[in-house]
């Protein structure tokens, strides 16, 4: 039977040979540039219609879920046909037609092939009783299989994964939520080896674990095993282990379907095929055969096939803007990636690997949270070349359109999770790809938000699902969602408009809004907040938020009723988590003034516990290396000796920087330590949305860099000068002048109602030095509140401060009181005298301990740049 694909002679038929994503794509970029003189015409394999493969996840815990792409009213088009159940069996090149299975015929002017790829196979006895994961039929039998197991077992089914790729954590993440124990087996060292380096794949696998799942890790599954009934038992590895299993899903990558590419025996080969798969392409995605095109994961380009969403839809787009009389080329395989795997998130993009010469590679390591962030630049530390991030992936959506570019600051102001602050607020080129998915720029984005777009008359868009709709930008993975809303935002703001300041998906308020509805409601726990404020059970934005602002409110223990589960790492520990998951302890040195006595105190405790000492920059002693259940130990002593927390962990005062001051310095013309311990010891513990630093100098000199901290306090021949909103850091900012020649009394109150201010008005984790630049008239503003009291708040604010002093009360002293308290401070829960074995110390040549190194510990150390092995092509 022959099917023509055209009723009218001058109609050229197109053909596309595969129902995919890709297909789906290149029948859209058609529709969108104009079907007239066209039919095209889609032969797909299978029942559905065109569906996002990229959320299989989704159908394999929800059967009824629907992942049709776009819209179905687009098969309307009377020039568009989808034929379903129609599998590609043959390529007649010469007459322009291909063949179906089931007998059918269409011809052809061009043809497209997007028939994708299979699910690799592995080759050992028991393949044939193993699940794939690449189709919905194969993810709803998944999900039919452990319901029936289940039930006939009586018990959790021991669902196991070979595979630690994407596809592979993303099926053991899935069998996880349908209630069976996710078992993952992976060939290589670390998982997800081909996106992440050894560092980022040993983070993975140490969150992956925490979450409950089981992985093996560096040898390969050699034989499914079953009983008599062919119920799968077990999986034998090839050093001999068994590890128990129920069903066994095979998801170690896949391979093109380029069967249609293959001459039969006996006839010459016509395509030319790639060495491992895939038929070749040039730039504009056509074969060697005239009229014929391939995209997708078939398409070999470069030595290359890839089963990623942006280049198939590039290729897609390509080959219909050639049909239509466009000269656009295929740049090359964007690997970039974003996802979240069971709740973690990874991303890559660029030369992640370091392979370019003379690269550098910037990475911060946190192994006990399992948080690893890296860039690779140029060596001048200037462009950037790509990036990894596991556990903490925000960098990646502001870094990911910088690639090839000359980054605005120094590598380091990046990443997030090394706690420098907020990242450089770089505004991307008009050129520069913000959707790499869909090959959106930056520009194009600007354009539409301000009416330059294709919609609506070149109407304005103002609301991020209009702007999606309109440039496709954030349709497909979804991982520059975030830059587009911010880049939405500064457009809106740009041209006058008011945009949300939501604190997040599930609080609608901002953190300004938050904070003051709380302190006139008087409310003091998180189910009360949630439950007049927000939806859901909030998230890791919230969270911590909400437990600043009440810790700001009162002085109440703040690991108390329920608000330690909303604390970050280091306040839940009262102390800052280092690399190797020990901590550092930090006593309070108001002013850096310190007795003898005191000092004997602090070596005594550090020699004691073998702590490596460190004298900070803003004057205190850092004692380095302390076990979680060691805290209480060395805190009980401390305290005795008259110390108190230095609250190095929290969004909170840290220090108070002097010089010596009138009372030593011949230069000095004021008590700049006095003045320093004063303020220290009034502003302790005051949290705030970001930390806060202070400096006083007795002289105009400027010894103590008093303008470099969020408030800086420099002594004349007539009193004090106030200067606020400095900072150091990655990008820093000069304190601003506020008030000339204050008294002692003057001074106080306009810091007390500078900081409450601050505290009340800032967006969360805001440096003072960014609050100051985004208030309405900037510096003039805060002289207006402060000085001039034009709000009519001043003595609230001070009254607020003063409550803060007189309920003061040190954490760590009050932790020491209370032996329910204290049980937060154990390696292990089940065992509370067990120390962690995995820390180890050695000596340094300078006389102290350090971590020890990869070496010296005879295993990966997480921190560490590892240089990444060769991979064998047959590793699973």
């Amino acid at each position: 039977m022959t099917e023509q694909t055209s009723s009218t002679e001058n109609t050229r038929r197109i053909v596309v040979a595969g129902g995919g994503p890709a297909a789906h794509r290149f029948a859209d970029a058609m529709h969108s540039r104009g079907l007239e003189g066209w039919h095209v015409t889609v032969l797909t394999e299978e029942a559905h219609l065109p569906y996002d493969r990229v959320a299989l996840s989704k159908a394999l815990t929800d059967t009824e879920v629907d992942l049709t792409l776009g819209s179905a009213s687009m098969w309307d088009h009377a020039s568009l046909d989808l034929k379903t159940g129609e599998r590609v069996v043959k390529i007649n090149a010469e007459a322009k037609s291909v063949e179906t299975a089931a007998g059918n015929t269409f011809e052809y002017d061009h043809l497209v092939v997007a028939t994708g790829s299979n699910a690799a196979r592995l080759p050992i006895p028991g393949n044939e009783l193993t699940h794939v994961y690449r189709t919905l039929e194969d993810v709803w039998a998944i999900n039919k299989a452990i319901t029936e197991l289940t039930e006939k077992l009586g018990r959790k089914v021991n669902a196991v994964t070979i595979g630690g790729g994407l596809l592979g954590l993303e099926s053991a993440a899935g069998t996880e939520q349908l209630g069976a124990t996710p078992i993952v087996i992976d060939g290589s060292q670390w998982l997800m080896a081909t996106q992440l380096d050894e560092g980022a794949g040993q983070a993975m696998g140490r969150l992956i674990k925490a979450k409950g799942f089981e992985v093996h890790g560096g040898v390969f599954p050699s034989e499914v095993l079953s009983d008599d009934e062919g119920q799968v038992t077990g999986v034998l590895m090839a050093d001999g282990r068994i590890i128990d299993a129920d069903m066994v899903i095979v998801a170690i990558g896949v391979r093109p379907r380029d069967e249609l590419f293959r001459a039969a025996e006996g006839d010459e080969q016509v395509f030319s095929l790639g060495q491992r798969g895939g038929v070749v392409i040039d730039d504009s995605c056509a074969t060697e055969v005239p009229g014929i095109w391939a995209i997708g994961e078939v398409a070999n380009f470069e030595g290359m096939c890839l089963g990623l969403v942006a280049p198939a839809n590039t290729m897609a787009e390509i080959v219909a803007d050639r049909l239509h009389g466009g000269e656009a080329t295929f740049p090359g395989f964007d690997t970039a990636t974003k996802l979240k795997l069971s709740g973690v998130d990874v991303a890559s993009f660029g030369d992640g690997f370091a392979k370019t010469e003379h690269s550098l590679e910037i990475v911060y390591a946190d192994p006990a949270r399992g948080v690893y962030q890296k860039i690779v630049t140029t060596d001048d530390a200037k462009t950037l070349l790509g990036g990894i991030f596991v556990g903490d992936a925000t960098p990646y959506t502001s870094l990911r359109p910088l690639l090839g570019r000359e980054l605005s600051a120094e590598p380091g102001a990046y990443l997030s999770a090394a706690g420098g602050g907020d990242a450089p607020d770089t505004e991307l080129p008009d050129d520069a790809i913000l959707c790499s998915c869909n090959n959106v720029s930056a520009g194009t984005i600007r354009d539409t938000v301000n009416g330059c777009g294709a919609c609506d008359g070149n109407a304005p868009v103002q609301e991020l699902g209009e702007l999606k709709g309109c440039t496709r930008a954030g349709t497909s993975c979804g991982s520059c969602v975030p830059m587009l809303k911010k880049l939405l935002e500064t457009e809106l703001t740009k041209s006058g408009v008011e945009v949300s300041k939501a604190l997040c998906e599930h609080i609608e308020l901002s953190r300004q809004e938050l904070f003051d509805a709380i302190r006139v409601l008087e409310l003091t726990s998180f189910e009360e907040i949630m439950a007049k404020y927000g939806t859901g059970a909030g998230c890791d934005i919230c969270k911590p938020t909400i437990a600043n602002i009440l810790a700001s409110q009162n002085s109440a223990y703040v690991l108390d009723a329920g608000r330690g589960t909303l604390q970050d790492t280091n306040d839940r520990a009262l102390a800052n988590m280092q690399k190797d998951g020990t901590y550092s302890v930090v006593p309070r040195i108001a002013g850096g003034e310190i007795t003898p006595k005191k000092l004997g105190v602090i070596a005594a405790v550090a020699e004691k516990y073998n702590l490596y000492t460190k004298i900070t920059g803003g004057q205190r002693i850092d004692m380095f290396g302390a076990r979680l259940e060691e805290l209480p130990e060395i805190w009980k002593e401390l305290v005795d000796a008259g110390f108190e927390s230095g609250q190095a962990y929290g969004k909170s005062l840290r220090t108070v920087k002097s010089c010596v001051g009138s009372t030593w310095c011949r230069f000095g013309v004021q008590d700049s330590v006095a003045m320093a311990i004063q303020l220290e010891l009034r502003y302790r513990g005051l949290r705030s949305p970001h930390k806060l630093k202070m400096g006083v100098s007795g002289c105009a000199r400027e010894c103590a860099e008093a303008r470099g901290k969020d408030v800086g306090v420099i002594a004349t021949a007539d009193g004090w000068n106030l200067y606020v909103g400095g900072n150091g850091g990655a990008t820093p900012a000069h304190a601003q002048l506020l008030a000339k020649d204050l008294d002692d009394e003057t001074l106080i109150k306009y810091i007390d109602r500078y900081f409450m201010y601050y505290i009340r008005t800032a967006d969360r984790l805001q440096r003072t030095a960014r609050w100051q630049e985004e208030l309405d008239g900037g510096i003039k503003h805060v002289e207006d509140v402060v000085v001039k009291d034009t709000l009519g708040i001043a003595e609230e604010l001070e009254a607020a401060m003063s409550k803060h002093v007189d309920t003061y009360v040190d954490e760590w002293a009050d932790t020491l009181k209370d032996p329910e308290r204290l049980r937060r401070f154990r390696s292990f829960v089940n065992a509370p005298d067990q120390k962690d074995d995995s820390i180890t110390f050695v000596s340094d040549e300078r006389g102290q301990m350090r971590p020890a190194t990869l070496e010296e510990k005879g295993k990966v150390l997480i921190g560490a740049s590892i240089p990444m092995r060769p991979r064998d092509e047959n590793e699973v």
